[in-house]
């Protein structure tokens, strides 16, 4: 259809629609996911003890596809942008499993998801810097 203006967002420093719209993407492959793993688990003979291995391969999936959308569309400075959303997803995550979660608490667990996911958002962003 000409005239009709596809609409963008401007890259700028710390915009807020591409860190959510980033966020929102990689949690929906973080849903995907664990929908894929949750129907292996139940159909098949795989071990509920690869459960936990799971959930960080797939939060680190998660991470760095946000991170790598809002790189590509900030344009600079990937990697801090990426270690952010990294924070951020953990974060997002440990506050949705208080209130989701009975009896869930911050455990010896909570530090190393933090670092893993600023880790997996740093990667991410140097890569979505790249692939622009």
């Amino acid at each position: 259809m000409k005239g009709v203006k596809k609409k963008t967002l401007k890259p700028g420093p710390f915009n807020i629609k591409i860190y959510g719209r980033g966020l929102i993407r990689g949690y929906l492959i973080l849903i995907l996911l664990f929908l894929i793993v949750a129907a292996l688990i139940t159909y098949t003979s795989i071990s509920e003890n690869f459960i936990p291995l799971a959930t960080s391969i797939i939060m680190t999936i998660g991470i760095v596809y946000s991170s790598i959308y809002c790189a590509i569309h900030i344009r600079s400075k990937g990697w801090l942008h990426g270690g952010i959303i990294g924070i951020v997803y953990v974060l997002i995550l440990m506050l949705l499993s208080i209130f989701v979660v009975e009896g869930y608490s911050f455990n010896s667990m909570a530090l190393p998801k933090v670092i893993l996911g600023t880790g997996a958002g740093v990667i991410g962003g140097m890569l979505g810097i790249n692939l622009k």
